[in-house]
């Protein structure tokens, strides 16, 4: 039976040029190595590939969030870009780390400010159940490394000073693939006048919000508009403003729809927000919403140039 489903599902992803969301040996990538291409990726044009983005990176399979193996697991079943969250050591070493405190991701406890880098080495990161895993804390250097030629990393503010993320960034000539989460126009400001190629998920969950982008000058084209986590009606005036300044929307589930426990309610859900008119979905399952909304992909897409399988 279950081969049955699977040779339908193949004949399926080929009539719609598409590999099905199962896992594969290669890697599904998008392959970047210019801003400029980042910024063509990232371009808003109707009818195009939908962009799935792993919220934490993903918490599927028993992978932990915020880890490179998790990463790694998504681009098996799925071309994504990836969310993840910068902390600072007590030693200055960027790693990742969505909360302050180590207790639910980790087997540490307490502040991850009071531990140095070679202390929080000794611990293992802990899946979304609480299970013990194999895996590290990684660093943010070692997440550009690996993500270099394979997705683009979108890094959330916390805490790290902006100075540090913009002087890593350009160490490791990484800006062909990492997308900085700005929380206000002044913050996205910071950047671009450290590298005026900058890319950015810039909160846009408002009209004034929109407003202020426009007059601020930075460019829409280096840019995709984060513009809040469910379906409404007050989505369609952005999506006008927006998409009509070629860039994309996303709308992230990772605090709405993610929750709902039945498979069969997210999926209904992932699609709505297609069907609304988002170009970006971010989740904490991008391997399943991937699968959710594969049937929408269309034929022919320029987005597809920048995927392949390595």
């Amino acid at each position: 039976m279950r081969n049955s489903w699977l040779k339908g599902m193949l004949l399926v992803g080929l009539a719609l040029g598409v590999v099905p969301v199962t896992g594969q040996d290669k890697l599904h990538v998008i392959a970047l190595k210019k801003p400029k291409e980042t910024h063509a990726f990232l371009q808003f044009s109707k009818g195009d590939l939908p962009v799935i983005a792993g919220h934490r990176g993903t918490v599927e399979d028993g992978f932990p969030e915020n880890s490179i193996e998790g990463m790694a697991h998504t681009l098996k079943f799925t071309p994504a870009i990836f969310e993840i969250d910068p902390r600072l050591t007590k030693d200055s070493v960027i790693v990742l780390m969505h909360d302050a405190t180590l207790d639910r991701t980790t087997t540490g406890t307490g502040k991850i400010g009071d531990y140095t880098y070679a202390e929080l080495r000794k611990l293992f990161l802990k899946d979304a159940k609480g299970n013990v895993t194999p895996y590290k804390i990684p660093t943010l250097e070692e997440v550009f490394e690996w993500a270099r030629g394979k997705t683009i990393v979108n890094l959330d503010q916390k805490g790290v000073p902006y100075a540090m993320i913009a002087d890593l960034i350009r160490k490791n000539k990484a800006e062909a693939f990492v997308m900085i989460t700005a929380h206000s126009v002044e913050h996205a400001q910071f950047y671009l006048q450290r590298n005026p190629q900058q890319t950015f998920s810039a909160f846009m969950r408002t009209r004034e919000q929109f407003d202020a982008y426009e007059k601020s000058g930075i460019p829409f084209n280096q840019l995709m508009a984060y513009i809040g986590p469910e379906v409404k009606e007050s989505n369609r005036e952005l999506y006008h403003l927006i998409n009509g300044k070629g860039a994309m929307a996303m709308i992230s589930s990772a605090s709405t729809y993610d929750k709902l426990p039945d498979k069969e309610a997210r999926k209904e859900r992932y699609r709505a927000i297609i069907n609304d008119g988002a170009s970006v979905l971010e989740t904490d399952f991008p391997i399943e919403a991937a699968g959710a909304i594969q049937s929408m992909y269309p034929e022919k897409a320029p987005k597809r140039r920048f995927i392949k399988k390595r």
